[in-house]
């Protein structure tokens, strides 16, 4: 059963940006309607199982059992810093160049930073209280110490005060759409065609 007998509903990740698919959409299936949901703190993967979305764009790594998923793109990480802080002034930047920062996330989130960080190593890192985000950024711009994220959660969250400088040496991170393997809705196959590019004349799906 798709989650909504009317609308066809798709989750996205903070960071995310759907319209154009949503678009297309409209043009090719105007007596379809879309929900795009944005999530959030949501869980998108779990929404997803319980039926309370039809499909999902999700950042990798997530649990796939009973899922379907399909890699979509990959996404740049980036340093966030004080406007003022001296790592603002270049384009780029090694991560172990950053082994002095403080990082306003758990370092696990981070294995790269975490793995050349001198606060890790030394045993002189003090605990970070739980923050979105958002708060996180806000104390970026305070000089509290720094962050590393996907470009597009840069971007969500910019602000004046503060700048994303490209960092070498972590991994991408991955964007994906994911469904249920026992979803045999037709409109599944439609919104992937949508998101790979396919013509409206193609035959597949």
């Amino acid at each position: 059963m798709p989650a909504s007998q009317n609308a066809f509903r798709v989750g996205f990740v903070p960071g995310v940006m759907p319209d154009k698919w949503g678009r297309t959409w409209a043009e090719r299936m105007p007596r379809r309607p879309l929900d795009l949901v944005p999530l959030g703190d949501g869980d998108g993967v779990a929404m997803v199982r319980a039926g309370e979305l039809d499909m999902c764009f999700v950042r990798l790594p997530v649990d796939r059992e009973g899922l379907h998923l399909i890699p979509l793109y990959d996404e740049q990480p980036v340093v966030v810093v004080a406007r003022e802080h001296p790592v603002a002034a270049y384009e780029e930047i090694d991560v172990g160049d950053l082994a002095d920062e403080h990082l306003l996330q758990d370092p696990d989130t981070v294995p790269a930073w975490r793995d050349v960080a001198t606060e890790v190593r030394d045993g002189t890192r003090h605990p970070v209280p739980a923050m979105t985000l958002r708060q996180a950024v806000e104390s970026v711009a305070a000089e509290a110490g720094i962050v590393v994220v996907p470009l597009s959660l840069a971007r969500l969250h910019h602000r004046k005060d503060v700048v994303a400088v490209r960092v070498t040496g972590v991994p991408t991170t991955k964007v994906g759409l994911t469904w249920r393997v026992d979803d045999e809705d037709g409109r599944v196959q439609a919104f992937i065609g949508v998101v790979r590019g396919r013509t409206a004349n193609s035959s597949r799906g």
